[in-house]
């Protein structure tokens, strides 16, 4: 008992230094050198590059990449399918989906607000009811109805948004595919406070259920013969992941392959402990897209490039070597 938990101290403080060392560091890296003390001080341009700019930026990074990796645990846990990611049940396509329909429209702001946020998380609430409704039968939903209705109306999503592409204008249609791409931008304060308003209690509710998450990994009679509600949690498993990856999708686009490749990298490493998994998978999640969207804004600088292309320029070949790499330690 004592060396697991000593183990997990270790696990989580050291996902969590890693995230708290990008923190520290990523600001400081960018096309123009800046003064840390400079900056502190409150002098110009240090001070306004560094807490106007990139540390928003980063901070944004932190939480959408904590956020799809959790989800990824999640919906990898809920489905028990090991290719799941936080977009497998439509909500991703639903956000684009009302995000392309914002540009098409020429939407600007509503209120204060730009209004492609609030049409992409209209769009994720949109989808997120209407799988429910098909999803659920009286007071029942299975992983694998849940599983149809999202990879349906997720077609459904993704053909509107071709059609939508088709018909737009020259101007529409290379906005279009610069959201879909997915993409970290510097935000002001008040934004960056209630995005973190809303993840981080869902990220916090998840953390809670991660006994049940580990009974539901194995199959929903193991769980249901253990005394865990399993309907209660598919429900309230699809609505939390997919609130978060709908907000996530609402700010930054559709970013693939940080709930695919840090649920596994870090599985293959920690085991299937959910109760370990999810904070790790939050931190590592964190650290891994803000460094990636670090890269984004400096390799090619001043041009940046979108964080969806790096994630899978880099995340991809990093997954087919630990893939790999486990096969090869159970043959030896």
């Amino acid at each position: 008992m004592a060396n697991s938990r000593r183990r997990f101290w270790i696990a989580v403080l050291s996902s969590a230094a890693a995230a708290v060392l990008v923190l520290c560091i990523a600001p400081l890296i960018g096309s123009t050198s800046i003064d840390y003390s400079r900056a502190l001080a409150g002098l110009s341009p240090d001070s306004e590059i560094l807490f106007y700019t990139r540390l928003p930026r980063v901070l944004l990074a932190l939480l959408a990449g904590g956020a799809l990796a959790v989800a990824g645990v999640l919906f990898q846990a809920m489905l028990r399918d090991a290719l799941a990611t936080p977009y497998t049940l439509g909500v991703s396509g639903g956000a684009s989906l009302g995000a392309v329909a914002a540009i098409c429209l020429g939407w600007r702001e509503v209120g204060h607000l730009p209004a492609i946020w609030l049409a992409s998380f209209a769009g994720a609430a949109l989808v997120l009811f209407l799988v429910m409704g098909v999803a659920t039968e009286g007071r029942r939903m299975s992983s694998f109805t849940l599983l149809l209705a999202g990879v349906s109306i997720n077609t459904i999503c993704l053909a509107a948004i071709l059609f939508l592409q088709y018909i737009a204008s020259f101007g529409q249609t290379f906005a279009i595919v610069r959201w879909l791409m997915g993409g970290i931008d510097s935000v002001d304060y008040s934004t960056l406070a209630w995005f973190a308003a809303a993840v981080l209690p869902a990220v916090g509710l998840i953390f809670l259920r991660a006994r049940d998450w580990n009974l539901m990994a194995v199959g929903e009679d193991w769980a249901a013969a253990r005394g865990v509600s399993v309907s209660r949690l598919m429900l309230s498993g699809y609505v939390l992941g997919s609130f978060l990856a709908g907000t996530v999708t609402a700010l930054a686009g559709p970013i693939g392959f940080v709930g695919l490749i840090v649920p596994h990298a870090l599985r293959l490493k920690l085991g299937a402990d959910h109760r370990l998994l999810l904070p790790c998978s939050f931190f590592t999640g964190a650290a891994f897209l803000a460094i990636c969207d670090t890269v984004a804004r400096t390799v090619l600088a001043p041009t940046e490039i979108p964080v969806g292309v790096v994630t899978a320029l880099l995340g991809g070949p990093f997954f087919i070597w630990l893939l790999r790499s486990k096969r090869r330690s159970l043959w030896l």
